[in-house]
């Protein structure tokens, strides 16, 4: 994790599920993730600038919206509107340019310096197909020499373990919403693959809102081939945000890789 928190959505990181379609869910989202050391190392790898950089699996724009106010010329893709609306409403003066996406179809007929998938969302990647579509769409939106960054969590450290109802509970209080509780419990385990339910239970009336995802824990040897079959090289893998290598309690894979 990236943050104090327990939980899936501690990285933040949002699983293959219809849920991010409603508004609230978008707003607690917002709500539980503020910039944390993740969003340092990313403002360090772009630099001053400013760079054009494609932010693919935007979300509400944590990290666009940093990059924006650093001079950098954003483009946030994501696939759920409800996140971009988010997104939106954060970014009043229109500074970035919001899309709404799909990061195995990426299609925007430009290329840029940077791209990042940030918060876990390499791990909506469920599948080999899924990951080769990104890093095929990636590699065509960057110039040579560009970088593509991104995270994934060390399978090793076994975050999901953590990921119970009572070690991930949270309150929150979101504007228009109240008091917003929520937790995590992991319902299969297969494989890379890691199934989890979220329970969100809104004001007073706790009325309950239940969503259920996925994520891939690919190892690091999955995530170098891949890179490196996709037209990636050099490709760096270190165990956390401050560049540490990695050692078997790693709880991050922080990747850059370069576009030959």
């Amino acid at each position: 994790m990236s943050t104090a928190h327990v939980g899936p959505c501690a990285g933040p990181s949002r699983g293959r599920d219809e849920s991010y379609v409603d508004v609230r869910v978008a707003a607690v989202y917002a709500a539980l993730h503020g910039p944390g050391p993740d969003t340092d190392h990313y403002q360090r790898l772009a630099g001053a600038g400013p760079l054009d950089v494609l932010d693919v699996g935007c979300g509400t724009g944590r990290l666009s919206h940093v990059l924006v106010q650093q001079g950098h010329r954003v483009v946030g893709v994501d696939p759920s509107g409800a996140m971009l609306a988010e997104a939106r409403r954060r970014d009043p003066a229109h500074c970035a340019l919001w899309v709404v996406g799909d990061a195995r179809a990426l299609r925007l007929g430009r290329r840029f310096d940077l791209v990042t998938m940030t918060g876990h969302a390499f791990q909506v990647l469920l599948d080999d197909s899924d990951m080769r579509l990104f890093l095929a769409g990636a590699h065509a939106h960057l110039r040579p020499g560009g970088r593509l960054a991104f995270e994934t969590r060390n399978p090793a450290a076994r975050a999901w373990a953590e990921w119970t109802p009572a070690r991930s509970h949270r309150v929150v209080h979101v504007n228009g919403l109240g008091r917003v509780e929520v937790h995590h419990e992991v319902t299969d385990v297969a494989g890379e693959r890691v199934t989890y339910q979220t329970v969100y239970r809104f004001g007073v009336d706790r009325d309950e809102l239940i969503t259920t995802s996925t994520l891939r824990f690919p190892s690091r040897e999955t995530v170098t081939a891949a890179l490196l079959n996709a037209g990636f090289a050099p490709v760096t893998v270190r165990g956390s945000w401050d560049g540490s290598p990695i050692i078997p309690t790693s709880r991050e894979l922080v990747v850059l890789a370069v576009r030959t």
